[in-house]
C-alpha cells in the first residue's frame, strides 16, 4: 500500500466523478488533501473524508480565476509548511462541429483545461523549488471536440516539456489518460450509443473513477520518483 503520511496534496474538480475519487484515494493514502471546486461544492467530498478519519479541508476556488488560483499552492503551502502534490483535474467541454462552434466556447474550454494548468503549476513551482521535491499530475480525458482535443494535446505539450525543467529538483510533472470512465457525463449516454463505445474497448467496460485515482496516486508517491514527462493511458485498451 502506498503511504503519502506527511505529504499536503491538492486537487482540483474535487467535488464529484474523476476528481472527487483521486482526493479520496489520496486522503486514504494519508495525505492531507485540499479538495478544490467551485463555490462550495467540495464541501460534501471534504465532509466525507473528515468523517471518514481522514484528513481534508475544502478550499472555494474557480479555476479560471488567475488572481486566486496564482494564491492557492502558496497558501497552501503557508498553512501547512508544504505543498507535495497537485493535481490539475478541473476540466470542461463545450461540444459542437468546429463550423458551429462559437470563439467563447472555445475560449473557455481552453481556459478551464489548459491555461489554469499553467497558472496553477507555476504557482506550485515555488514551494516545491523550495523543497526541492514535489509531484505534478494532470488529468486529460477523451478527443474527439476540436476545442477540447486541443486544450489536452497542449496539456501534453506542456507537461512534457515542463518535466524536463523541472527533473533536476527532483519534481515530476506526468498525465493520466483517461479512456471512457463512468461519470456524470458518460451515464448520459445511453442507447445505441453506450453499446457502440464499449465494444471499442477489448476489457468490455467503462472504467471506474476510482481506477483512474489508483493511477493518479501512484504517480503522485515515492514508488513513481524516476517516472516523469509520461502520459499514463487509463483506457481499458481503447486506443491499442
Amino acid at each position: 500500500m502506498l503511504d503519502l503520511t506527511g505529504k499536503v496534496a491538492l486537487v482540483t474538480g474535487a467535488s464529484r466523478g474523476i476528481g472527487r475519487a483521486i482526493a479520496t484515494r489520496l486522503a486514504a493514502q494519508g495525505a492531507l488533501v485540499v479538495a478544490a471546486a467551485r463555490g462550495d461544492h467540495a464541501n460534501a467530498c471534504v465532509a466525507e473524508l473528515t468523517a471518514g478519519g481522514h484528513r481534508a479541508e475544502a478550499l472555494s476556488l474557480d479555476v479560471t480565476d488567475t488572481a486566486a488560483l496564482e494564491a492557492a499552492p502558496g497558501d497552501i503551502a503557508a498553512r501547512h509548511g508544504r505543498l507535495d502534490i497537485v493535481v490539475s483535474n478541473a476540466g470542461i467541454t463545450r461540444d459542437q462541429l468546429l463550423l458551429r462552434m462559437k470563439r467563447e466556447d472555445w475560449d473557455a474550454v481552453l481556459a478551464t483545461n489548459l491555461t489554469a494548468t499553467f497558472v496553477l503549476a507555476q504557482a506550485a513551482m515555488r514551494p516545491m523549488l523550495k523543497q526541492r521535491a514535489g509531484r505534478m499530475v494532470g488529468q486529460m480525458g477523451n478527443a474527439g471536440q476540436t476545442n477540447y482535443a486541443a486544450s489536452k494535446a497542449g496539456l501534453i505539450g506542456f507537461a512534457k516539456a515542463l518535466a524536463r525543467e523541472l527533473s533536476s529538483r527532483s519534481i515530476t510533472v506526468n498525465v493520466i489518460a483517461p479512456g471512457m470512465i463512468e461519470t456524470d457525463m458518460t451515464r448520459a449516454i445511453s442507447g445505441k450509443a453506450h453499446v457502440d463505445w464499449t465494444a471499442q474497448i477489448p476489457l468490455g467496460r467503462l472504467g471506474r473513477a476510482d481506477e483512474v485515482a489508483a493511477a493518479a496516486c501512484f504517480l503522485a508517491s515515492d514508488e513513481a520518483s524516476y517516472i516523469t514527462g509520461h502520459v499514463l493511458a487509463v483506457n481499458g485498451g481503447m486506443y491499442m
